[in-house]
């Protein structure tokens, strides 16, 4: 299957899609994030959510989403890159934009997958029971790894403010010792 194959555009090619997969008795995974500058924790992620069944439907943030939430630096990655990367991912066998427009759990009411695989930071247990109604079973999963999109940025700019701060105070130096020099003179 393309890229473009597993990029499902419209909401409204949902119903026959499924309808497929569960007439061949396929069990149908939802998980749903960010997918930011894709790292390992995504990946080993992505590969748990599908061992719970036949076909992982990724629900990706659109972009307006994710700066409502993270602020306007963010995403770093345009949403139709995260989703075309996705596609490459071996255990992903569709992607569906989230909108800021959709409605609170759209997605999770139109696939009523037989898994939602999520993270231990992403619902509530209030939130959890109120899903299940509408999935099979709702899979919480611990961080697949040490790090995040975030941590990745946050190292990224203290290394650099570092890095311009020594550059700084070693011109400044230099301007002072120049400006002394000529003082001399």
């Amino acid at each position: 299957m393309s890229a473009t194959q597993k990029n499902i555009q419209d909401y409204a090619d949902l119903p026959a899609l499924l309808d497929s997969y569960r007439a061949s008795g396929k069990k149908i995974v939802l998980t749903q994030g960010s997918f930011d500058l894709i790292h390992i924790g995504h990946g080993r992620y992505l590969e748990k959510a599908k061992k719970y069944g036949d076909v992982l439907f990724v629900g990706v943030d659109s972009d307006e989403k994710i700066q409502k939430r993270k602020g306007p630096d963010r995403p770093i990655v345009p949403e139709s890159e995260r989703l075309e990367m996705l596609t490459y991912l071996r255990s992903v066998n569709h992607v569906v934009l989230k909108p800021l427009s959709a409605p609170k759990w759209q997605l999770v009411k139109i696939i009523k997958p037989t898994v939602l695989v999520t993270t231990e930071s992403t619902y509530t247990p209030d939130q959890i029971k109120q899903l299940e109604k509408w999935c099979g079973s709702v899979i919480v999963l611990k961080s697949q790894a040490t790090t995040s999109t975030s941590a990745k940025l946050r190292r990224l700019q203290i290394g650099f403010v570092q890095s311009f701060s020594e550059a700084l105070t070693n011109k400044v130096h230099q301007a002072i010792d120049e400006v002394i020099q000529d003082l001399k003179r």
